[in-house]
């Protein structure tokens, strides 16, 4: 286990209609002018702003108001966000909904008390000191943001989108207000793209060329079979609390960094689905669940063990001591068919993207990160390849149908 270094400052207050204690928590944390920051999807809680309004109010404390947007923020909406707090002189931001609103409340509170563009924290230039508090009340089962030290933004290069990512400990907020009670009627299918994530992120973490972590890998077990367990109890019955309950809690502890504590990590599946999302459009979600399988597939024979653990302790694989590729082999399938379970797509033509130019991905994964990525193994312009193509060309016999 390598050496580490682990504090998270946000308080959790998990639970049914939690979110009615938020003005006592803004106060606590000397809160007097709130931005208070959120998601469309906010608006189609039922009452949800109403209340959130009058436990603010009860604690005497006025409200200013911020429409975000449900993906990821660009930069745009942040410097908008910047100069309302400067102007309307905010001390607190309050932000409801989903990943997209807690990032974009993060870099608005890290840009709101730096002199100069807060795109400096983004390009390298600057690391964020000081940030404006914030707070945050989740909707959704697809979060993780809530309890994380990283913040996602999205800016237009030549037209294309492209994503940033910055880890700082001044984004992390002070609390974070989980009702599971908020996602309940959520459309299972944004539920399920949700959960991608926070399955990618643990997979990252869990494959690892670190060794002696046997305390984080269960842990990370956990998260995945956690996932695995709910996603469909929820599919079946989108109103299922406990199910629902759990997923949350997975989504936070796959992205509060307890996963990761003193082991190396691997971000390749996230890199190399981004040139999908950013050329093609398409959902990150749906590339994450086509690119896994692809990336286990190629990883497979680099520590054949670690796989068969993966499938004997998620899937319940028996690992076949005499041929362990055929349980590692038998993980990977299984993977694929809780995959289909949950109607995700298998390769890129259930995507929708019936022609990829793949040489075109990998040039450009090239120029923006360099001649190799990840860290499990290092995938060269060839690798990556390999896995586009895997993702490319598998071809299944069946599909669930569509919910």
């Amino acid at each position: 286990m390598q050496n580490f270094d682990y504090q998270r400052r946000t308080f959790i207050t998990f639970g049914r209609g939690r979110e009615n204690e938020v003005g006592s928590l803004v106060k606590f944390e000397g809160g007097r002018r709130v931005l208070l920051h959120y998601a469309p999807d906010a608006l189609r809680k039922q009452d949800l702003l109403d209340r959130i309004k009058r436990s603010l109010d009860r604690a005497g404390l006025e409200v200013f108001e911020l429409i975000g947007n449900d993906n990821q923020p660009t930069r745009d909406l942040v410097y908008h966000g910047i100069i309302y707090c400067r102007q309307e002189q905010i001390d607190f931001i309050l932000a409801v909904g989903s990943n997209g609103v807690i990032d974009s409340a993060k870099a608005i509170g890290a840009g709101a008390l730096y002199a100069g563009d807060f795109w400096d924290f983004f390009s390298g230039l600057r690391e964020p000191v000081h940030s404006l508090p914030v707070g945050v009340i989740v909707t959704s089962t697809d979060t993780g943001a809530e309890c994380s030290s990283v913040c996602m933004m999205t800016h237009f290069i030549e037209g294309v989108p492209r994503k940033f990512a910055k880890n700082s400990p001044t984004f992390l907020p002070r609390f974070a207000i989980i009702n599971p009670e908020l996602s309940l009627n959520m459309p299972a299918r944004h539920t399920v793209l949700g959960a991608m994530d926070t399955l990618a992120f643990v997979l990252e973490s869990y494959f690892t060329n670190t060794t002696n972590v046997q305390m984080t890998d269960e842990l990370c077990e956990g998260v995945l079979r956690t996932i695995v367990n709910m996603l469909p109890r929820i599919i079946e019955d989108p109103n299922d609390y406990d199910a629902r309950a759990n997923l949350m809690l997975a989504g936070t502890l796959a992205q509060n960094g307890m996963c990761s504590l003193g082991r190396e990590t691997d971000n390749a599946p996230h890199l190399l689905e981004g040139e999908i999302s950013s050329h093609y459009d398409t959902a990150p979600a749906l590339g994450l669940a086509v690119i896994l399988p692809a990336w286990l597939s190629y990883c497979l024979h680099h520590n054949v063990m670690r796989m068969s653990q993966f499938a004997q302790r998620v899937f319940g694989v028996p690992v076949n001591f005499n041929d362990p590729v055929i349980s590692a082999y038998k993980g990977i399938e299984s993977l694929r068919v809780f995959l289909m379970r949950c109607n995700m797509p298998q390769n890129f033509a259930d995507m929708g993207l019936q022609q990829v130019n793949i040489h075109n991905l990998v040039e450009n994964l090239v120029l923006d990160y360099g001649p190799t990525i990840g860290t499990y193994v290092k995938l060269d312009a060839n690798a990556c390849e390999s896995i586009y193509t895997m993702a490319y060309t598998y071809r299944h016999t069946t599909r669930t149908i569509s919910f």
